[in-house]
C-alpha cells in the first residue's frame, strides 16, 4: 500500500538511500533544509556501511578498529571504511537529519525506543561486501512501497583506486579495463532507467548522478577541489600505500583533507565524500540527468 501524503527519493546503486520526503511545494534548495526530508534510509556496500558488519560474526569485511574513524567524532572506529563520515552521513547532514544508525544495532527487546525513533529519521542497511546483482536492484518493488523519486548514483572510475593503479610506473596510470567495465555498467544502468520510466510513466521521476565523471574531474584537476594526492591511499603500506589493508599499524597520511582515497580499495576520505555530495547537490546538469537533484526534490 502506498504511503499517504509522502513521496520517496531513492538513491542507487553504489549506495542506495531511501529518503522519505513530505511534499514541499516551492522548495528553494536541496541542501540545508532541515525538516524537508523526515528520514534517510541507506542501502549499499562498504562505501556507506555505518557499522552493520560489526554485528556479523563470520564477516571479515570490518573496519571497527583504528585508524578507521580517526576523524570521526570522539575518534570512534564505528565500522565505516573511512577516516570520518561517509557520503550517506553527509547527505543526512545536508538535510538536517541525524546520522542513520546501523540496522543491526537496533535489534533486541530493550531497543524498541531506538527502533521507533530511527524508523522516523532513517536507518542504515548497508553492508560491506554487498554486491550489485539484478535481483538486488528492485526498482519496481521499491516503487510499490510508495517511492516515486529516485536519485541513482553511477559507478565511479574503479580503475583509478590505488589498488588498481599501475605500480611499476612513474605516473601510476589507472586500470583502463576496470574503468571500461564501470563505463559499460553505467551505460546499461541509464538504459534500464529509461525503460523503467517508460513502464512506470508519471509515477516515477529520477535523477542519475554521474559518479564516473565527477571522480574523473577531481582526478584531472585535484587542486581545484582542494586535493594534493589522488593516486595513493591515505592509510596503508607499500607503494601508493596500496599493498596491504588499512590496519592498526598502517601508515596514515597526516592531512586527510588532501587525499581523495582513504584505503587501497578506493573508499573516499571524508573530504572526498563531502566534495562528491556537494557536486551531487549543486553540480546541476553537468553531473545529473534528466533532472537535477534540485528539480527532483522540488517537483
Amino acid at each position: 500500500m502506498r504511503a499517504r501524503n509522502t513521496t520517496f527519493l531513492t538513491l542507487f546503486p553504489l549506495f542506495l538511500s531511501l529518503l522519505r520526503l513530505h511534499s514541499v511545494p516551492g522548495l528553494e534548495a536541496v541542501a540545508g533544509k532541515s525538516g524537508s526530508i523526515p528520514g534517510l534510509y541507506v542501502f549499499g556496500d562498504s562505501l556507506v556501511d555505518a557499522g552493520n558488519n560489526n554485528y556479523l560474526p563470520i564477516s571479515l569485511a570490518k573496519s571497527n578498529f583504528p585508524p578507521h574513524g580517526i576523524d570521526f567524532p570522539k575518534k570512534q572506529s564505528t565500522g565505516r571504511f573511512c577516516n570520518g563520515k561517509n557520503a550517506a552521513d553527509i547527505i543526512a547532514e545536508n538535510f538536517g537529519l541525524p546520522l542513520p544508525p546501523p540496522f543491526l544495532s537496533l535489534r533486541g527487546l530493550l531497543k524498541w525506543k531506538k527502533r521507533e525513533s530511527a524508523a522516523l529519521t532513517g536507518v542504515n542497511f548497508a553492508s560491506a561486501g554487498a554486491g550489485i546483482f539484478y535481483s538486488t536492484v528492485q526498482f519496481p518493488k521499491i516503487h510499490e512501497t510508495g517511492a516515486s523519486k529516485f536519485l541513482i548514483i553511477g559507478a565511479a572510475q574503479i580503475g583509478c583506486a590505488p589498488k588498481k593503479r599501475e605500480k611499476n610506473s612513474t605516473i601510476h596510470e589507472c586500470n583502463k579495463d576496470a574503468n571500461m567495465l564501470a563505463s559499460l555498467y553505467n551505460e546499461a544502468l541509464v538504459k534500464m532507467l529509461q525503460q523503467l520510466k517508460e513502464e512506470l510513466r508519471s509515477s516515477m521521476t529520477y535523477s542519475y548522478f554521474d559518479m564516473f565523471k565527477s571522480i574523473h574531474d577531481i582526478i584531472s584537476n585535484p587542486g581545484r577541489y582542494g586535493f594534493s594526492d589522488v593516486t595513493s591511499a591515505c592509510c596503508g603500506f607499500g607503494k601508493l600505500n596500496a599493498e596491504l589493508l588499512c590496519l592498526p599499524f598502517a601508515n596514515v597520511c597526516p592531512d586527510r583533507t588532501k587525499y581523495l582515497f582513504w584505503d587501497l580499495f578506493g573508499h573516499p576520505t571524508e573530504a572526498a565524500a563531502r566534495t562528491v555530495v556537494d557536486l551531487m547537490l549543486t553540480g546541476g546538469s553537468q553531473y545529473s540527468s534528466p533532472l537535477t537533484v534540485t528539480q527532483l526534490v522540488s517537483s
